[in-house]
């Protein structure tokens, strides 16, 4: 049967389902903060027993924000920026089980390592298609791969970082051969590179969404509502759902309050007090963490005031992060000044920065004496949540003798261009989102000097030199070992201010079933199915 694999996996969600409970911290008292090291990847929440899948029925999902294009290769393709949606029409060659904390073959039939991890053979399905018919071949991984490094998708330095050659023996293999040793070299294909666009979707010069994952396109509005198919002729059998739909739904509690009322079957969450009060109501669903969720970012290129480390040491110093949890995410964040906590396997013996306001006004002393004039730009989103994290950042600035302006985007987009594009900022929130599975990626991303996602602006030899480190560590402790060193290097430099962890919460409806998570927050519906009654 095509759909055993995915069944034996519906059958390891249902059996963490049940095993996996709602530990405390993840919903305590109103107020407290959670403690990193009680927080578990895995589902929570009481799932009813689904019985036999059914077909037909429609799921909408809304996602973190809506999608503004089709195409992965546009930096979309993290599970809060478009991931999910483009897995349902691309799917994913490898996803990460965080049952078992390994990659499991989805679109990829296998995919393999010499002894020394510089040499990955990947493996394709005899029976796999695009949905206008034609085979999903090696010829057509390569250009999918080559595809997204020309549009620099989100991890494409990261790829030709570590990628020397791509060769295909035969139309159902292709050969990676690295420039170094790396033992984490799949989960680049549980994102961007392994979302496979046919080389259809150029070929009239204007993209159009060709997958061989379990839907297709019915409609797209940009910012406002993506509804998809069912493809008859997925490699995995047709979905049992109809329909899948994203709809656009910005603020958090709407989603939640969708949810309740059925506009909705799943809402993806962020904010830590929606969260909270998310778990609390028991909506069954995936719960993960990401090390340095929060980050406040601090623009160091030239002509800015963080060119300076005694400004990027005294915004740090300035920066209380229990203070920041009270106020902006209802105390029930992980606020913490580590790169990555004590729920997380690289949580080291170097803490993070201290908060230390006199500290804080001796470096800002020293900088006005050299002729800085104290003035700092917040640019923050102009949403309720966002504007309270942009107060605190700006009260605790100003405590320390900053004079903060704060400048309001109009929407997520907006942000992202004013601070990944035109850099137009001194300070500003966002998040690193780097994941126990591999952090070598999204650290790279964001600290790697050439890297074209590093907003900071921050360029270190000794931080260029500890990545490369980092990637090639052979075990568990040698880079647990890199990591501490990274943290004691970011502590001497001050790059950004890490306020704490980001617990994620994706939360869906009882009758909701068959949906398998994959890393960074990505679901994957092509086994999902519907009960007609919530609570049977």
């Amino acid at each position: 049967m095509k759909r055993s694999s995915l069944a034996r996996a519906g059958t390891m969600f249902t059996a963490l389902a049940t095993a996996t409970v709602l530990l405390a911290g993840c919903a305590g008292e109103s107020g407290s903060s959670t403690d990193a090291s009680d927080v578990r990847t895995g589902i929570v929440g009481e799932q009813p027993d689904g019985g036999d899948p059914q077909s037909g029925g429609m799921v909408s999902y809304a996602t973190y924000n809506g999608v503004s294009s089709l195409d992965p290769a546009d930096r979309q393709d993290g599970g809060a920026t478009g991931g999910s949606e483009m897995a349902a029409i691309y799917d994913l060659l490898m996803r990460y089980d965080s049952e078992s904390k390994e990659y499991q073959p989805q679109l990829a039939q296998s995919l393999t390592a010499n002894a020394d991890n510089t040499v990955w053979t990947l493996k394709l399905r005899p029976d796999a298609k695009f949905s206008d018919g034609t085979p999903v071949n090696a010829a057509a991984v390569q250009w999918s791969i080559n595809h997204y490094l020309e549009k620099r998708g989100t991890h494409s330095q990261v790829w030709k970082a570590s990628v020397a050659d791509v060769a295909s023996p035969d139309p159902a293999t292709v050969v990676f051969t690295l420039k170094q040793a790396w033992n984490e070299f799949p989960i680049m294909f549980t994102t961007g590179p392994g979302m496979i666009v046919s080389p259809a979707s150029t070929a009239t010069g204007t993209f159009t969404p060709v997958g061989a994952g379990p839907f297709q396109v019915e409609k797209f509005a940009s910012q406002d509502e993506l509804v998809l198919t069912a493809n008859p002729t997925y490699w995995n059998g047709k979905p049992h759902l109809d329909k899948l739909r994203f709809p656009a739904i910005v603020n958090e509690q709407a989603k939640v309050d969708a949810l309740h009322t059925g506009g909705i079957q799943a809402a993806y969450l962020r904010a830590a007090d929606v969260v909270h009060g998310a778990l609390e109501a028991g909506d069954p669903g995936y719960v993960y963490t990401a090390n340095m969720g929060g980050i406040g970012l601090i623009n160091q290129r030239e002509g800015r005031a963080g060119s300076d480390e005694r400004v990027r040491k005294a915004v740090v110093a300035s920066f209380n992060p229990e203070s920041y949890n009270e106020r902006y995410e209802g105390g029930f964040g992980l606020p913490s000044s580590d790169m990555f906590q004590s729920g997380s396997k690289w949580h080291g013996d170097v803490a993070g920065p201290a908060y230390d306001p006199e500290a804080a006004k001796k470096y800002l002393a020293e900088a006005k004496a050299d002729g800085y004039d104290g003035k700092l730009t917040y640019v923050g989103l102009n949403d309720p949540a966002a504007q309270r994290g942009a107060l605190a950042f700006q009260s605790m600035l100003q405590a320390v003798g900053f004079t903060v302006e704060i400048v309001w985007a109009t929407n997520i987009n907006d942000l992202v261009k004013k601070t990944f594009v035109q850099y137009d900022y001194d300070v500003s929130y966002s998040g690193f989102n780097v994941l126990d599975e591999s952090p070598f990626v999204r650290l790279y991303g964001n600290l790697f000097s050439e890297s074209p996602s590093n907003a900071l602006g921050y360029k270190n030899p000794q931080m260029d030199a500890l990545l490369g480190k980092l990637q090639t560590a052979p075990t568990d402790e040698a880079r647990l070992g890199v990591v501490q060193e990274i943290q004691t290097l970011v502590n001497d430099t001050a790059p950004m201010v890490v306020t704490g962890a980001g617990k994620y919460f994706i939360p869906w409806s009882k009758n909701v079933h068959g949906i398998t998570p994959s890393a960074d927050g990505i679901l994957l519906f092509g086994d999902a199915w519907l009960t007609e009654d919530s609570e049977s």
